[in-house]
């Protein structure tokens, strides 16, 4: 443990979080509407289908608490923790600290053209004009009680603000580390204006990679017409935090989202990840990587949700699972009655490395409409005996063989990628994890 707090998610909890923190009002009315929905919620209902597979019985709110100290930290050991800066040269950095931002720089030719990059809690105050129309427009607080309790008790956060036109040629850093036990409640607003373009990388790490520790967390991605965004997110927490977060984004006419998760990290995750398209020919790539061991529990709910017509949507999750750990992945496409001419594709692969792992996939449809085409699949195997064997017969062992199947499992992922240093840091990530099982 690296810091010393004391204020819990209760009443007197949020009163102190409220005492230090200078915000607009209009902010602390968002924050105190939360709460108060927070307190008349129960938790997640054992046998609600959202949650029949993900048992939160063993998770106790009481044991964490509001982050409430600036950890101090010297830069070498935050720089150590992150991965998807190799050979990359951003051009912005914000970086998180158990929800304190710690530093946030942008390279001054791009404030020069009116974007805006840094902590969304600092520029709630200066840019209100440009927080306020956005904030919680794709994220719902009322979605759940982690929602709700993550409304009320946001601290830090990021905040990209790209204008109209604005081209970002290099990529942006957001980085979230947390100290074992520590709390991350940050919240992540994205916003490109018609025509914008940017690229984001966003990574989580826990200084432990064994630590404990609470994220409540959302990432909010609005895309106004014709704007185009690249998204990454890699989740690497301590094996014995928990992870609960909101993520969506909306897509408006002619805009496209290429949107990259990796989830390696937490003992358990709950993770809920929507993208509407809400304009005319709007278009959405998803790339879900999911590795597990030990008695990791990562579920993913995903949607794409077609609310306008002529628009694609193309999700891909591909999970391995190691030792007693489980993966579950809900999909579905959702498509409204205007949303004529719909193109929605879906898919989960799971690779199963050890007898005692599992993995649940439940892909779905809900379609409302009669001109479109609309395709899910999903497929569960074990490592193929026989290209062990070949692979053994050239001289590799059963380890060095069966790490070669698992990185050529995720290739179809790795080759959707369009940014090197994601591509490497991932499968470098999945390779140093894989073990060799009987």
């Amino acid at each position: 443990m690296t810091q010393t707090i004391a204020n819990s998610f209760d009443a007197a909890g949020f009163e102190a979080l409220l005492a230090t923190h200078s915000e607009p009002d209009w902010m602390t009315s968002l924050r105190r509407e939360a709460f108060e929905h927070a307190q008349a919620m129960a938790w997640p209902e054992r046998r609600h289908e959202e949650w029949i597979r993900t048992d939160i019985r063993m998770f106790q709110l009481g044991k964490y608490h509001v982050p409430a100290e600036r950890p101090q930290l010297d830069a070498a050991t935050i720089a150590g923790a992150h991965q998807l800066l190799e050979g990359v040269n951003p051009a912005g950095r914000v970086e998180t600290v158990d929800s304190f931002v710690t530093a946030e720089s942008l390279e001054p030719e791009l404030a020069e053209k009116g974007v805006v990059f840094g902590s969304l809690s600092k520029l709630a105050q200066s840019h209100p004009d440009l927080v306020r129309p956005h904030l919680f427009t794709a994220f719902d607080p009322d979605h759940d009680k982690f929602a709700a309790l993550h409304a009320a008790f946001m601290t830090g956060g990021q905040f990209l603000y790209v204008p109209r036109g604005v081209v970002i040629d290099r990529p942006l850093h957001i980085g979230s580390i947390m100290t074992d036990g520590g709390t991350d409640t940050t919240h992540t607003l994205v916003v490109l204006e018609e025509g914008a373009e940017a690229t984001v990388l966003h990574e989580s790490n826990s200084l432990d990679p064994n630590g404990g520790g609470l994220h409540l967390g959302s990432v909010e991605l609005v895309q106004k017409p014709g704007s185009h965004l690249r998204y990454v997110n890699l989740q690497e927490w301590g094996h014995k935090t928990y992870h609960f977060a909101q993520q969506k984004a909306v897509v408006d006419r002619d805009s496209t989202l290429q949107w990259t998760i990796a989830a390696m990290g937490s003992i358990l995750s709950k993770v809920n990840q929507t993208v509407d398209l809400v304009g005319p020919g709007a278009d959405c790539q998803v790339n879900g990587v999911m590795f597990t061991e030990g008695r990791q529990h990562l579920a993913y709910h995903t949607q794409q949700h077609h609310r306008a017509p002529n628009c694609h949507s193309d999700f891909l999750y591909k999970a391995a699972q190691q030792d007693k750990s489980r993966t579950v992945w809900r999909g579905m496409i959702k498509v409204d009655p205007k949303a004529q001419k719909t193109d929605g594709y879906q898919r989960n692969d799971n690779l199963v490395l050890s007898r005692s792992a599992r993995a649940d996939s439940i892909p779905g449809l809900e379609i409302e409409a009669d001109d479109v085409r609309c395709t899910h699949g999903s497929t569960t195997a074990k490592v193929d005996e026989e290209q062990i064997f070949y692979a053994r017969c050239r001289g590799f062992t059963r380890k060095e063989a069966t790490r070669m199947i698992v990185v050529g499992f995720f290739q179809q992922i790795f080759d959707r990628i369009t940014i090197e240093s994601v591509r490497e840091a991932l499968g470098a990530a999945i390779a140093r994890q894989v073990r060799e099982y009987e």
